[in-house]
Order: C-alpha cells, then structure tokens, then sequence
C-alpha cells in the first residue's frame, strides 16, 4: 500500500478506483464486517451467564453493554487520527490485534472471577471494534460510485449481520450451554460454587475468537489492499465550510445514537425476555437459538434493503422500516406470549437497513468535509451505553414496558426518514 491516506473522505475527492479493485477491497471488507458483528452479539450471550455468575441488576447488567459503546465515544478520534498516521491496512491490523488482546484479558476475567476485569477486557476489544468502524463505513460507502453508496454499505453490512447471526450459535453452546445458569430455568437461584464453575465457562470462546482475530489480522497484513487515488482537500478549504449547515448531518448524528439505544436494548435484553415464563418459558440456552433468528432477520433484510434500494430511494425504504418496527416494538410491549416474541423477534428485519442507510443519508454531499462528519457520526454510535437507561426502566416499571423506549427510537428514525435527512448546501457529487 502506498504512503498513509488522511481519511476516508480522500475518496470523495479521488478519482474512482477500477471496480474490480474496490470489489477486492470490499471482499477483504466485508470479512472485518463478519467478524466485528460476530464478536458484538457474544455480548448478547454473555450478559445473561453475567447476571447469573455476578448476581447483577438490568441496570448492572445494561451497564457491561454501555462500557462497551462508550469505547465509541472515546475512541473514535483518536483511532481517526492513527489512521491519518499510519494508513488504512495498518490501522485495521492494529486494530485486530487490540480486540485479541482483549479477547484473551477475559481469560483472567474468568478465573478471579472479576465483574472490573471483564469490563475493561470488554472495552479494548470494543476499542480495537471502534478503529475498523472508522476506517471500513466511510470507506465503503466511498470507494465506489456515490448513487449506490447506501446499497453497497447495506450489502457489507449484511455480512455483519451474519457474523451477529451465528454468534448467538457459538456463545449458547459454548457458554450458555456448558454452565448451570444458561440450562437451568429463569427462576433458579445458583449456588456460590456453581456461580465460580460458570464464571470458567467463557475462557474456551474467548481464546477460540482471539486465535482467530491474530490469523485474519496476519491475513490482512499480506493483503495488497488497493489505495484511494487523489490527495486530501486542503485542511483550509475544509475549515472554510461549516458541518452545521448540513441538515442531513445534523439530523443524521442524533438518529445514529438513537437508532443504537433501540438496537442494544432490544439485544441485550432478549434472552431475558424471552425466557421469562409469560412469554417463552424456555431456558436462556434455548432463549439464545430464538436471538439467531433476530439477528438473522437483520441479514435477510440488508440483503434485501441493498437489492431494494437500487429501485427505491433509501429515505423510503428506512421510512417503511422505522414504521414497521414501530408496530412490532408496541405489539412487543402489550401483547404475551409467543406473540410478544415474535414481535421481538421481528423487530430485527426492520432494524436491518437502519445504521447504514442513516450513514450514508448522513455524508451524502458533504464533499470537503465527509472526514469530519463520518467521525461525528461513528461516535454516535455511542448511544449503545444508553441502554443502561433501558435497564433502568426494566428494574423500575418490568421488563417489557422498558420496549416503550425503543418504540419511541423509531420514531426519531421516521423523522429523519420523512424531513431531516433531506440535504442542504449539498456539495457536487463527486463519482
């Protein structure tokens, strides 16, 4: 590769590559896309065997998921500042080693047992998840023509979502499976020695994820992965424009971090609610193969937003999906039974072309200033440690009644669909 590229707004400004060098790029993208959906939706997994091995609240619980969105937040600029640095293939194998890293400090985690040794193991590797955030969205939705930027970022995202569907898999045999508290029902209190036996459950996983992310990240490290031709737009000609008079941007930050509170919440959740006796009545490993099929609902519908948005503008097709997962999120919250959980379920095919078509919708025709806004809005991915609040609202008012909050999420979604992600003092397109 050749020397460090800024940003990935360089591309807005290049010249396109040849497409059969950006189909290559988006192969060896598309495999960091599996993997960091992958290793995200463990989480989902794991917080229950938490609960259970530390005796948490939701709110303790909901708090493991928020340390790991704030790693977002304080890791987006920093992480945007070492790609300037040291270019793209070096940032994503750095970035791959940072997650190996904190995928082996739960090893320790496991044998203390420590609730603060998971908690900061679980933070580096969202660190090292936060780096490839930066670097491979606004790379995707650049590095090939701009009126097919939401459907070629749906498509990528789709193998995230893959990886976010086999994980549920992977986390209930391995972890949920082999201890006591992931096969026993929800009402069973655990003894402290069988607390201390199931806290050991999550070493195997964790060392597996971790040889894996070394192997791609050697992988990637030999890849000729193709550079973005053209130079970076002058820092003064940037600084001549404002980010705030883009209405698409502006509108577009708030819905990426609300859309997140609704996607978390819903996640982590899950397996708590559906095992509950007045909706499921099953055991959280049992609860775990019904989480597959939410997050495979959100592969089918990547798959499908990328295909539909090739003939439909992306603002309707969020449209549709914000108003349907609205309707699946009430029915969710007033309903029991195997109708409540399918609804939950459900919410997932919805959910699907969210987060990337709001990133898309987000840049589009910022020009200049496309690094900046792409940075403002991977850190509002941030708004996945709102879900403490949603834990807090399980605690105080039950579970289910917690779901009125993401109900209200799509809405701000709808919004942003209808008015707000409507562009203004838009730059030329530049492919």
């Amino acid at each position: 590769m050749p020397g460090p590229i800024a940003s990935p707004s360089s591309a807005t400004i290049a010249h396109p590559v040849a497409a059969s060098s950006y189909k290559s790029a988006m192969a060896l993208l598309a495999s960091l896309f599996f993997i960091w959906g992958f290793i995200t939706v463990i989480n989902n997994t794991l917080l229950p065997h938490l609960r259970s091995v530390f005796e948490l609240s939701y709110t303790q619980t909901t708090l493991i998921e928020s340390v790991w969105f704030i790693a977002y937040f304080v890791a987006s600029i920093p992480s945007a500042r070492l790609i300037e640095r040291v270019g793209y293939k070096k940032s994503m194998v750095i970035g791959l080693v940072m997650m190996a890293v904190g995928a082996l400090g739960m090893i320790p985690a496991a044998r203390l047992p420590s609730y603060g040794v998971t908690l900061c193991a679980l933070f580096v590797i969202a660190c090292g998840i936060t780096l490839l955030q930066v670097a491979a969205n606004p790379y995707v939705a650049v590095v090939g023509p701009a009126d097919t930027a939401s459907s070629r970022l749906n498509l990528v995202q789709a193998f995230n979502s893959l990886g976010a569907t086999l994980a549920p898999l992977f986390g209930g045999y391995l972890i949920l499976g082999r201890s006591t508290g992931g096969t026993a029902n929800a009402e069973q209190v655990l003894t402290q020695a069988e607390r201390l036996a199931d806290a050991q459950a999550v070493q195997l996983p964790y060392l597996i994820v971790a040889v894996v992310l070394v192997l791609l990240a050697v992988a990637i490290a030999r890849y000729p992965l193709p550079a973005m031709g053209g130079k970076r737009v002058a820092k003064a000609e940037r600084g001549s424009h404002s980010l705030w008079r883009h209405r698409n941007l502006v509108f577009g930050i708030p819905a990426i971090f609300i859309y997140l509170i609704a996607e978390i919440g819903v996640a982590n959740l899950f397996i708590n609610f559906v095992s509950q006796p007045h909706i499921g009545n099953v055991t959280h490993e049992q609860a775990s193969h019904y989480l597959f099929l939410l997050w495979g609902g959100m592969m089918v519908g990547r798959f499908a937003g990328s295909m539909l948005m090739r003939s439909i503008s992306a603002e309707s097709v969020l449209a549709g999906a914000a108003i349907g997962a609205t309707v699946v999120m009430l029915v969710a919250t007033f309903t029991t039974g195997p109708t409540a959980m399918w609804a939950l379920i459900a919410v997932g095919l919805f959910h699907s072309v969210m987060f990337p078509t709001i990133f898309t919708l987000g840049i589009r025709g910022l020009g200049p200033l496309t690094e900046e806004g792409a940075g403002l809005l991977i850190m509002a991915i941030a708004g996945g440690a709102l879900v403490v609040v949603q834990g807090w609202l399980a605690d105080t008012y039950g579970l289910q009644n917690s779901f009125l909050l993401t109900a209200a999420c799509e809405l701000y979604v709808l919004f942003y669909a209808v008015w707000g992600a409507k562009p203004t003092n838009a730059f030329p397109a530049t492919h």
